[in-house]
């Protein structure tokens, strides 16, 4: 029978927060737990002492940018954090694995899955598998992986700081880098659904992407720098568009693609303003494809947390075990000091369910009939039930 555990510190010394986080969860058939931790913490420490507590588990995740929520509400904020979500099941299998960015990120993807496949004594694809990734090529990562296994749903988000420094960690396997993936597969035990959104609304403004500068330097839409149509869409100045000025503009108002069955709308986070007129995405984007400038409130931005819950739980044919929350850094540092309206809308629409809420700079989920898809300010929200 599958349970969930959730633990968490904010213990100071790193060593004495994981062993208090692990022995909230330790539990009889432990098979893998989902670790997210401050980047303030020497994180092989916090490894370390989770690893004493919980003998021969699985340990993967990253640093979130700054906390995590679980039922006992928001933690983290101006200290350190761990937050541990832990899944016991005698019919579940987890093969883990990690890889630095070391060349090609789609032969790494390869490798990664490989190596998961391996550490769990299989060689079919697995039901569904989690990746979390530096902020940078998770789309290569991701193709890598899909190479080896196919298409199978995921879920995860990429690794994050406090101050988008470039301070992140991802962690798996006795690992621990800044840059690359790790990945967890999954066979038997709970079943998995995932509801991926931005939960932003359409506005009437879209163009066709018509220059790229690289995959992810929005040039041209419509043939009009990137950051003068966007300006123009919404009558700023040319400061607001300008540098790391426009990542903050764009918090309730990025960019979207539709998938091609129109299900689903990744978001697009414009991350810098560039003198050319450009744009750095935090995403892979194609030339003669549109654009859509979405929006939504800071008050749409915490609400849609409780009803992109209550949405997952509508969808599942029986009652939800455990939940896996991905919420985006740049929506959390958008909402500020309300964070803890989230921590509420979260609590009351998991109930009784264990949980464990992440912030990272990049997500990861799927529509059923589309394909895997990473995006920026979004929601993957995922359901574990028998």
């Amino acid at each position: 029978m599958f349970k969930a555990f959730v633990g968490s510190s904010t213990n100071s010394d790193p060593k004495a927060a994981g062993k208090e986080a692990a022995a909230a969860v330790k539990a009889a058939d432990l098979k893998a737990a989902f670790v997210y931790a401050s980047c303030d913490y020497n994180i092989p420490d916090v490894l370390a002492a989770i690893g004493e507590v919980l003998t021969g588990v699985p340990l993967f995740g990253n640093t979130s940018f700054t906390g995590v929520i679980t039922p006992a509400g928001y933690i983290g904020g101006d200290k350190p954090f761990v937050g541990i979500l832990a899944f016991a099941d005698p019919d579940l299998t987890v093969g883990v694995a990690a890889e630095a960015k070391d060349g090609c990120s789609i032969s790494k993807g390869e490798a990664l899955a490989k190596a998961a496949l391996g550490a769990a004594g299989k060689d079919c694809p697995p039901d569904y598998f989690y990746m979390a990734a530096s902020p940078a090529e998770e789309e290569k990562y991701l193709e890598g992986i899909t190479k080896v296994i196919g298409r199978k749903p995921f879920f995860g988000g990429s690794a994050a700081d406090n101050s988008i420094e470039g301070k992140w960690l991802l962690y798996a396997d006795g690992k621990c880098f800044a840059d690359g993936c790790v990945a967890a597969f999954f066979w038997g035990g709970p079943k998995m659904a995932n509801l991926f959104t931005g939960a932003y609304r359409e506005t009437e403004d879209f163009g066709v992407i018509t220059k790229l500068g690289g995959e992810r330097v929005l040039a041209e839409i419509d043939g009009v720098p990137a950051t003068e149509k966007y300006a123009k869409w919404r009558n700023l100045d040319k400061e607001a568009v300008t540098g790391g000025n426009l990542l903050v503009t764009t918090i309730t108002s990025p960019l979207g693609i539709k998938d091609r069955l129109g299900k689903l709308i990744a978001i697009r986070h414009p991350m810098g303003g560039n003198p050319d007129g450009s744009m750095n995405i935090g995403n892979v984007l194609s030339e003669k494809t549109v654009v859509i400038r979405m929006e939504a409130t800071v008050d749409e931005l915490i609400g849609s947390t409780g009803e992109t819950l209550k949405a997952l739980i509508a969808k599942l044919p029986g009652k939800p075990a455990a939940f896996h929350l991905v919420h985006c850094g740049g929506r959390r540092a958008g909402i500020g000091d309300r964070i803890g309206e989230v921590a509420e809308q979260l609590k009351a629409a998991a109930g009784d369910v264990p949980f464990l809420c992440e912030f990272t700079f990049g997500e990861y989920g799927f529509e059923r009939d589309g394909e895997n898809t990473c995006g920026g300010l979004m929601l993957s929200f995922t359901a574990f039930y028998a």
